[in-house]
């Protein structure tokens, strides 16, 4: 039975994309199959197969893929590298989606630096760094490429101290360039936010509603970086990605695994099956990391900025009353109380960590990943009734979290704790 991939017209910020097929249509991989309303901010959309078109819709465009595929593909037709980046369809890898292009589109007037975010923040994640020590080529070429599109004076590869054998590879590989460096990161979350990047590279905290441009700099994924490449060097259109793959596997041996260029629209059931198949007994599905990842289904489909999916353990009975701890950082408020419905506990108060602002119906830290204290918000809940805490923080609220709680008699649970559980990782709870 030929396999259905489905491509949903909106997978980024900005508009979503418009229909470029309609139903019964034969189409080849790497056509575009819906496009970017001129001058808006959106995202062309290529198919990652080829096949029929079966359903086009206000929300998706649904295509029968063919029995046999071949990885060839139809080229980009666009001249100069940040018209290839623009038709692509290119948007952040590691994060909400932003289009590509639209952090190119203004070079800078003197100086300047693109950072290449490489922290691979959230735990389980390894994709990235695993495609560094393959071929750390590939996202210096696509720094290099930004570079010279938006005129900086200097290249930064931001990547966690801890990555050792990549980091070596990196050194290898910039033997012979001046103006690309690397910087070591601590090994914390969320050493990836974009904005804990630009701190830790320029030493300026940005305000919560501000752009690293106010910093003279430019950060990008690394995933993102590499597809650059690709989209330049080889005129390919955004339509495969790279994944981690883990969790509640069958077999033991491989409950995390990497997968390289897995098509867009794929089913997160055929991706699993990929993997070996899923074990019995899962709590529920997550694409993304276990702080900032979303539940879903078995049908829904691999998206531009899906990174992971993880098949977590099964949900913990939680306490009849539990006391919700939001940051900025992890989980947010929806999710929290979905998990919490989940382990059968009722949410008697929801607090927010204190350096949780509020910016454009979002919350963002003042400071990512350092911690005021939590002692005030952990005693609002204590009055409201919680019996316990289910939290979202970042390593460094969290323990500030169990410096105080256990001794006011509340056990803590963490959002990541099922993800974290499936892989047999230890939980965030005080961390070093």
């Amino acid at each position: 039975m030929k396999k259905r991939y489905r491509f949903p017209l909106k997978q980024n910020i900005g508009e979503p994309a418009v229909p470029a097929v309609v139903n019964g249509e034969t189409i080849v991989r790497g056509q575009l199959i819906a496009f970017k309303r001129e001058n808006s901010l959106g995202a062309n959309l290529f198919t990652s197969v080829s096949g029929v078109v079966a359903e086009v819709n206000e929300k998706e465009i649904v295509i029968l893929a063919n029995e046999e595929q071949k990885r060839e593909f139809v080229p980009l037709k666009s001249e100069g590298a940040l018209d290839l980046i623009e038709e692509a369809g290119l948007v952040g890898l590691g994060g909400a989606g932003f289009p590509a292009y639209g952090k190119l589109t203004k070079p800078f007037e003197k100086g300047g630096m693109v950072i290449a975010n490489a922290a691979e923040c959230e735990p389980i994640l390894c994709h990235n760094i695993a495609a560094i020590e393959k071929d750390p080529g590939k996202l210096i070429r696509g720094l290099e490429i930004v570079l010279e599109i938006v005129h900086a004076s200097e290249g930064v590869i931001a990547i966690k101290e801890k990555h050792q054998r990549a980091v070596q590879r990196l050194k290898e590989a910039l033997k012979d360039r001046t103006n690309i460096r690397i910087h070591l990161l601590p090994d914390m979350y969320p050493m990836g936010e974009e904005r804990a990047v630009v701190r830790e590279v320029t030493g300026n905290i940005l305000p919560v509603d501000a752009l690293p441009f106010r910093a003279d700099a430019i950060v990008m994924n690394a995933e993102t970086l590499c597809r650059v490449q690709e989209a330049v060097d080889l005129r390919k259109p955004l339509i495969d990605k790279d994944l981690t793959v883990a969790g509640k596997l069958k077999g033991n041996e491989n409950l995390i695994q990497i997968m390289e260029d897995i098509p867009l629209g794929i089913s997160v059931s055929d991706v699993f099956e990929m993997a070996g198949g899923l074990a019995e007994g899962y709590g529920e599905l997550i694409m993304g990391g276990p702080f900032t990842g979303k539940r879903v289904q078995l049908d829904d489909p691999v998206v531009k900025t899906t990174g992971g999916l993880i098949a977590a353990e099964c949900f913990m009975k939680g306490p009849e009353k539990i006391g919700l701890l939001v940051c900025a950082c992890g989980a947010d408020r929806e999710r929290m109380e979905e998990l919490a419905a989940s382990m059968g506990s009722q949410v008697v108060g929801i607090a927010y960590c204190k350096q949780a602002k509020e910016v454009k119906g979002t919350r963002k830290c003042e400071n990512p990943g350092r911690c005021p204290g939590q002692v005030q918000k952990v005693m609002e809940l204590k009055k409201a009734g919680a019996q316990a805490l289910l939290i979202s923080n970042c390593t460094d609220c969290s323990n500030t979290v169990m410096s105080c709680a256990l001794r006011m008699g509340l056990p803590v649970y963490h959002c990541t704790d099922g993800a974290l559980r499936a892989v047999n990782h230890v939980l965030i709870r005080r961390m070093k």
